[in-house]
């Protein structure tokens, strides 16, 4: 039973019988003398997706959650069941539009680098890799001499999804955006 003291983030833990991924963890040291140091954890409900932020003490136990991590890659679309593939056995695992709606346009056939988390063998959420390759699809003309300004303007990407990307790239160039943030990394 891991403490609060030993939580990093991408650990799975029960939280009231449900399971709960850590997304973020931040220390903070009190100036008072006496005053045990405070967790500041980020947990996100696997089932719901719901964030819970929690202030714990260091000695607070968490029971860990009875899960598996599985390397998956992204199959296909069907209507708006989304199909993953272990990548070892080769198991087909399904889901749901609105159970990763926030990672949808970020999916490409063959994408691979996906981590599935297993609940009773059912994947209830999937954790994509820090960055992926999309081409750009629609964007204003490029303006000559623009190299220098950081100026940015809209792109829409091959899955549908709109990054603010740099003035001198233009239409059918791949880039790479990173899935926290949805933003703009560099040319692929």
């Amino acid at each position: 039973m891991p403490k609060a003291s030993e939580l990093k983030s991408g650990m799975v833990v029960e939280i009231n019988g449900v399971a709960h991924a850590v997304k973020q963890v931040e220390v903070r040291n009190p100036s008072s003398r006496g005053a045990s140091t405070l967790y500041k954890v980020r947990f996100t409900n696997l089932k719901t997706g719901q964030k819970l932020d929690e202030s714990l003490k260091g000695t607070d136990m968490f029971k860990e959650a009875d899960y598996a991590r599985v390397k998956v890659q992204y199959s296909y679309q069907d209507g708006d069941s989304f199909i993953f593939m272990n990548s070892e056995d080769y198991t087909p695992y399904t889901l749901e539009r609105e159970d990763i709606a926030d990672q949808v346009g970020y999916l490409i056939e063959g994408l691979e680098g996906i981590v599935a988390l297993l609940v009773d063998d059912a994947v209830i959420s999937i954790e994509l890799p820090a960055a992926v390759v999309l081409t750009i699809v629609e964007t204003a003309p490029s303006i000559k001499g623009a190299t220098a300004a950081g100026r940015t303007k809209t792109a829409k990407l091959s899955t549908g999804i709109e990054v603010q990307v740099p003035e001198y790239l233009e239409t059918d160039e791949p880039i790479k955006v990173n899935t926290e943030t949805g933003k703009f990394m560099s040319r692929a």
